[in-house]
């Protein structure tokens, strides 16, 4: 799945070269700096994916697989074009996050219609929502320049605001779904689901203004990254317990 992964990333470098070059953020990356030639690039990337497909249908059948060219076909084909018509390409794209789980559990042996499996798919595709519409309104103005439709022709300040925190609300509230589809059975893992859960609704409620006058679209980034981080290290947390 990391070489996949890679080859995915690598054909999108490849894909964006030209909108990274005008962008202060991505302007250092390899390929519009010069430091690596398209083709080098598209042979790297073929390369990555050839591997990392073949990998996965040798050891762990043909779900793996297919969902890995599902997982690339989703990024590199629908959301790289998406993202270049309409400020919203966040939201289908975000489907991209919930395949990977999906990956490794059918790689295990797991039914890929599972509702347990179906429960952290669903968490992963509405932490997505937020988790890139964010880095689109920290960098508003980069990807502006670049030639991005932009949330904000669309959203004045203060509906991004609400909009954002919605869906981080609701992001909060999608993690509370998977003790009651069984992904884990411990009390103490399902208390850190709702501490957490608490935790992100509060910053929800201050990116509008409520508790805190500045929070910024920054501060929240970095939230609910760590959010989700703290999701993944409790379900592991808990089938481990489980297996002890």
């Amino acid at each position: 799945m990391f070489l996949l992964a890679s080859g995915s990333a690598t054909f999108n470098h490849l894909q964006d070269a030209s909108y990274d070059r005008r962008m202060q953020r991505t302007k250092r990356r390899p390929l519009p700096s010069g430091r690596v030639a398209p083709w080098q690039a598209a042979v790297l990337g073929l390369g990555f994916t050839l591997a990392g497909l073949f990998l996965l249908l040798q050891t762990n059948g043909a779900w793996p697989a297919v969902l890995g060219l599902a997982a690339l076909f989703w990024y590199n084909v629908l959301y790289t074009y998406l993202k270049r018509i309409t400020p919203f390409a966040a939201v289908p794209g975000a489907l991209v996050g919930a395949i990977p789980p999906a990956i490794g559990w059918t790689a295990a042996g797991g039914q890929v219609l599972d509702p347990a499996i179906l429960s952290v798919a669903f968490f992963f595709f509405v932490w997505q929502v937020p988790h890139f519409w964010l880095l689109l309104l920290i960098h508003g103005q980069d990807y502006k320049r670049a030639g991005y439709p932009a949330l904000t022709d669309v959203f004045s300040s203060p509906q991004l605001k609400r909009i954002t925190a919605a869906w981080m609300a609701a992001t909060a509230t999608a993690c509370l779904l998977l003790p009651f589809f069984r992904v884990v059975r411990s009390p103490v893992v399902a208390l850190g689901f709702v501490v957490a859960a608490g935790w992100l609704s509060r910053d929800s409620l201050r990116l509008i203004g409520m508790g805190r006058r500045h929070f910024s679209f920054g501060l929240a980034f970095r939230g609910i990254n760590f959010y989700a981080l703290s999701i993944i290290l409790l379900v592991i947390f808990g089938r481990l317990a489980e297996m002890l």
